[in-house]
């Protein structure tokens, strides 16, 4: 019996859900590092899908982004997330660049076992971190004194299911301020797409005019 007849549909979107949350955090910790958001002394180089990456070592951020974790696969694996956005702020709290993982839910029936298929999807992933290696190219830098926060698209009926579970007691999800959603002028700058039968997604990122005129 193949190992594709074995998992049930629930367990491919659990694996989906997995793989697609182990691909978001190192993607996270690198965004982070090519955009200078924290010293280059608190990142620690290893690899991953045979790729360069620079990891956090910091506590405070590795939990935060633990806990973030910890929230999108579970709704990754109920397909209730659509959208993880990675918002740069400046001292205002006015955003003035978005990393956006776009998420798609393809049928996961077919395929799925298939080395081949998992092969051509680590491949993609690869090519999305080679991409955020570069990004610091494609963008304009950064002013002083940003922060940066983790934006879910979702449904309310989601996050109410999250908040009786009680995953994370200490760390509530809150519905964005509209200030931090809405991006004056801005300009996209396409990254990556994968396209497979195990996840479909996405990653663009939004500059804000703002940012230009703070530059100058």
């Amino acid at each position: 019996m193949s190992s594709e007849a074995t998992l049930s549909s629930t367990s491919k979107v659990q694996v989906a859900a997995d793989i697609v949350t182990e691909f978001l955090e190192v993607a996270i910790h690198c965004i982070l590092h090519h955009r200078d958001l924290y010293p280059a002394g608190v990142f620690e180089a290893r690899k991953k899908y045979n790729v360069p990456v620079q990891m956090c070592l910091h506590p405070d951020v590795i939990q935060y982004i633990t806990n973030i974790l910890e929230s999108i696969k579970l709704l990754l694996e109920a397909q209730e997330v659509n959208r993880v956005g990675l918002v740069i702020l400046d001292s205002k709290q006015t955003p003035i660049e978005r990393f956006v993982f776009e998420i798609a839910y393809p049928s996961l029936l077919s395929g799925f076992g298939c080395d081949i298929l998992l092969t051509e999807l680590e491949q993609s992933l690869r090519a999305f971190l080679l991409k955020i290696n570069v990004c610091d190219a494609l963008l304009k830098p950064l002013p002083q004194d940003v922060t940066w926060v983790i934006h879910i698209h979702t449904c309310d009926s989601a996050m109410l299911r999250l908040e009786e579970k009680q995953i994370l007691k200490n760390f509530p999800w809150i519905e964005a301020e509209e200030k931090q959603k809405n991006m004056s002028n801005s300009s996209l700058v396409p990254m990556k797409t994968v396209n497979s039968d195990i996840v479909k997604m996405q990653l663009f990122v939004e500059e804000s005019s703002l940012k230009r005129k703070l530059d100058t």
